[in-house]
């Protein structure tokens, strides 16, 4: 039965997700639709939605202003990448006090942590599916992270991935552009 797994496509690198996602697919020789989401009926009948890259502030907003916030929260399975990341964090540093969060993933994260635009830069990171490139884009930093969640990537001492199951709902949390570089957080996210 193919799964139907939509990417937010308000702002950030929706065609790489979709890109991404479709050669986990292929890869897993398991069949999954990539659909955009821009209205709350683009959310009908998702098996799950991944959060692309952008900026937070402007995440939050325009998620707000298509009126798909409830929708995405609801999600079985949800992954954030970058500013996607922040979106599911329950604590986010450095948030403007009318910025709206999911808030679902038991993780605090630190915007911006690495620097501005001009401080981004790649990196291997140790992963739990073995050494991959990780490109940081005005990346977040996670700075605590819940008891009851599973980093799977690490930058040094740093988690830069991280996995929480609640009951039937699965959240992916990554402070870098998985999309650019590699399909095995997709593929995971897929099996979830």
């Amino acid at each position: 039965m193919m799964k139907r797994i939509g990417v937010l496509a308000l702002q950030g690198g929706v065609e790489e997700h979709i890109h991404t996602l479709l050669s986990a697919s292929d890869k897993l020789n398991d069949s999954v639709q990539a659909v955009e989401v821009r209205t709350p009926e683009d959310c009908d009948g998702l098996d799950g939605i991944i959060l692309p890259g952008g900026e937070s502030t402007a995440i939050s907003r325009l998620m707000q202003r298509a009126n798909v916030f409830e929708k995405v929260y609801h999600m079985r399975k949800i992954m954030g990448t970058c500013a996607g990341a922040i979106m599911l964090a329950k604590k986010v540093e450095g948030a403007t006090l009318e910025q709206r969060f999911l808030s679902l993933m038991d993780i605090s994260v630190s915007r911006n942590a690495y620097g501005a635009q001009l401080s981004s830069f790649e990196a291997e990171l140790d992963t739990v599916f073995g050494k991959v490139k990780g490109v940081f884009i005005r990346a977040p930093k996670m700075t605590v992270i819940g008891k009851d969640v599973r980093p799977l990537a690490f930058h040094g001492d740093d988690a830069v991935a991280a996995y929480q199951s609640k009951g039937e709902r699965h959240f992916l949390a990554l402070t870098f552009h998985p999309e650019l570089t590699t399909t095995k957080f997709h593929e995971f996210f897929i099996k979830l």
